[in-house]
């Protein structure tokens, strides 16, 4: 049964919702143990202190914050509870905005939002209203020793509700979104908009799997079976030189579902004709 990993009210208004609220998704990969390759054992990890020069017990540790080099201010559990703000068992909803309006680049960690008994109706209430209207919900909820700002958004006839990034927590590089002195041909950007339009499907996530993940789990089977492991030669990619070239090729290569995208190829990508005069046309 799947753990609860907030429980408290989703404030609207005057109406208070009783919710919890549960992992939407998590990473699922191999993991390797630390093996001492002498003996086979499983290695333990243990906490030292090099001052007393001597193990320590979990029991003996407390929580600190280093306020200058070395010195640390000692911090309770019980004086962390003392500051922790309403959201911590209450999210009010603050406003609502429509979806589109919010960059999925401040999107972190998803949760389901489930009513208490008690919350049913005007969890669906508030659910139904959402949904008709097109608006997401913006609210705070503190949870994990920190607030975070959230979107709730109706998803699979329930609320989803979204953890965000706040601005400063989004990186700069200054590299990123500068296209000087890049010159795109008419003809390039017709090909490459087909070659998109041959590539478009629905969104179905079910068709893609981690393959790296089976390979692994394909790699220890066979060693566990005693076989040989068989590697992959890698991709070599170089970059493309002649753009219009490759995208013609590529266009060649669609896969057979996207006949029209391949039967339209040709139209867009031939030469402009020469005038009848004789004189060629100019080749922009």
């Amino acid at each position: 049964m799947a753990s609860t990993v907030w429980k408290g009210y989703l404030s609207f208004g005057l109406i208070s919702i009783p919710v919890r609220l549960f992992a939407a998704a998590r990473s699922e990969r191999v993991s390797f143990n630390q093996i001492h390759e002498v003996c086979g054992s499983r290695i333990k990890q243990q906490i030292f202190c090099p001052t007393c020069e001597r193990v320590v017990e979990r029991s003996e540790l407390a929580k600190g914050f280093e306020a200058e080099k070395n010195r640390f201010i000692i911090v309770e559990d019980e004086e962390i509870k003392k500051i922790a703000p309403a959201s911590s068992d209450t999210m009010e909803i603050l406003e609502f905005v429509h979806a589109d309006q919010v960059d999925p680049i401040y999107f972190d960690s998803s949760y389901f939002m489930v009513p208490e008994e008690a919350g049913k109706k005007a969890y669906q209430l508030l659910l139904e209203t959402m949904k008709k209207s097109g608006y997401s919900a913006l609210a705070k909820i503190a949870m994990h020793q920190r607030e975070y700002t959230v979107i709730i958004r109706p998803h699979a006839n329930g609320l989803t509700l979204h953890t965000m990034f706040y601005p400063e927590e989004v990186r700069e590089v200054s590299e990123y979104g500068h296209s000087d002195n890049v010159n795109l041909k008419p003809q390039e950007i017709a090909l490459a908009e087909q070659l998109v339009e041959g590539l478009a499907a629905d969104f179905e996530p079910q068709k893609y799997h981690d393959e790296y993940q089976a390979k692994l789990l394909q790699m220890i089977e066979a060693k566990r079976e005693g076989q040989e492991v068989k590697g992959e030669e890698p991709r070599r990619l170089a970059p493309v030189i002649d753009l219009m070239q490759a995208l013609k090729k590529s266009l060649g290569e669609l896969p057979e579902r996207k006949p029209a995208a391949q039967q339209a190829a040709p139209r867009v990508a031939a030469e402009p004709v020469a005038p009848k005069s004789g004189r060629k046309a100019a080749r922009g």
